[in-house]
């Protein structure tokens, strides 16, 4: 008889080197929540505990290779986008997610760390919002990605509001938004997730302290696992956050840059 699979998320996202963001914190996460990860690289990032120095885009049809390759092998239960590096890399991810429309697409392409080594930042943002996000089961993005973001469709001196621009998302098709970084006190961290009846839920964290490099990259995957097991939206946000919020209470110092969470903190807790 054969054994039970762990349920297969298809992810595609950068190489980074720490193991901090990208396609390896998305494993680790993917693993610490009983999934497991189908990496399919879009770029190579270069840089170490302290910053990306360099990131360097994979061509769209390698990008296409890898993922139908394994789509047309495996029983893959969901997707998961992260960075995608190139506007030729959104084309080709679109395609490949329309011919899966079944499975939910959970997005996290946008990454402050790296915007400034990428060529054609607003073309990017453009194709991301055009092409991807009306096809997302969740969009995961910080506030600050958001007002960057919103950019693209308000016209020049219009003022930011929250609310009013995840809606904007909404209406485009995406069914969830989760936005990330929201004004709140002094010490905390406070998170809103929206779909088409407005602000679902409000979850307020106390912040800690250090900088840390790859919180956001455990987030989106911890999500994803749970959707994956079968996890309604609202639940699977706020499991997804407690778990990244141990993480990085757990976090450890690699190198002489940032903290970076540990996914399996939970392995290395004494036996009660």
């Amino acid at each position: 008889m054969q054994n039970q699979i762990s349920p297969l998320i298809l992810s595609f996202g950068a190489a980074d080197p720490v193991a901090a963001t990208g396609l390896y914190a998305d494993t680790a996460s993917f693993a610490a929540m009983g999934c497991h990860g189908l990496p399919v690289t879009t770029a190579i990032l270069t840089g170490d505990t302290g910053q990306v120095d360099s990131i360097h885009a994979l061509d769209a049809d390698l990008v296409d290779e890898q993922a139908r390759t394994v789509l047309e092998d495996m029983p893959v239960i969901a997707i998961k986008v992260g960075l995608v590096g190139s506007v030729e890399n959104v084309t080709a991810i679109a395609e490949i997610v329309s011919d899966y429309p079944d499975m939910p697409l959970i997005l996290d392409p946008f990454n402050a760390a790296v915007a400034e080594h990428i060529a054609d930042t607003e073309d990017l943002s453009l194709s991301i919002r055009e092409l991807l996000i009306p096809q997302a089961m969740l969009l995961v993005i910080s506030a600050i990605e958001l007002s960057r973001l919103a950019e693209t469709w308000k016209e020049q001196g219009e003022s930011d509001d929250l609310t009013a621009d995840a809606m904007t998302l909404i209406d485009s098709g995406c069914e969830y938004v989760l936005v990330t970084g929201t004004p709140c006190q002094a010490g905390e961290i406070a998170n809103m997730l929206f779909n088409e009846s407005g602000m679902v839920r409000r979850d307020v964290w106390q912040r800690s302290p250090g900088s840390y490099m790859g919180a956001g990259t455990t987030l989106s995957a911890a999500l994803t696992a749970l959707l994956a097991t079968g996890i309604p939206v609202p639940e699977a946000v706020l499991e997804a956050q407690e778990f990244t919020l141990a993480a990085v209470q757990h976090a450890q110092q690699f190198g002489m840059g940032k903290l970076v969470p540990d996914r399996y903190f939970w392995a290395r807790e004494p036996a009660q």
